[in-house]
């Protein structure tokens, strides 16, 4: 990503009953005041810098067990 552009960053999780999703950057926290999630468990982060880069993590919860994804953010 292009530094001062907006990331976005999906993650499609979907069942029933609904899972509860959740980002979290793997070393660090998300970007304070630049960053969004979205209905549809979309992360866009706004204005990134290089200190952004890295891994981020999307979690997905219910009753039936969890699952994540990563992906990874090079600025």
């Amino acid at each position: 990503a292009a530094a001062g552009g907006t990331v976005e960053l999906g993650c499609g999780a979907q069942g029933d009953p609904a899972p509860r999703v959740q980002w979290h950057k793997e070393r660090g926290d998300l970007p304070w005041g630049r960053h969004e999630v979205d209905r549809e468990h979309t992360l866009r982060l706004f204005a990134v810098t290089p200190a952004d880069g890295g891994t981020y993590v999307c979690t997905a919860q219910s009753q039936l067990g969890s699952a994540a994804a990563t992906a990874r953010l090079r600025v």
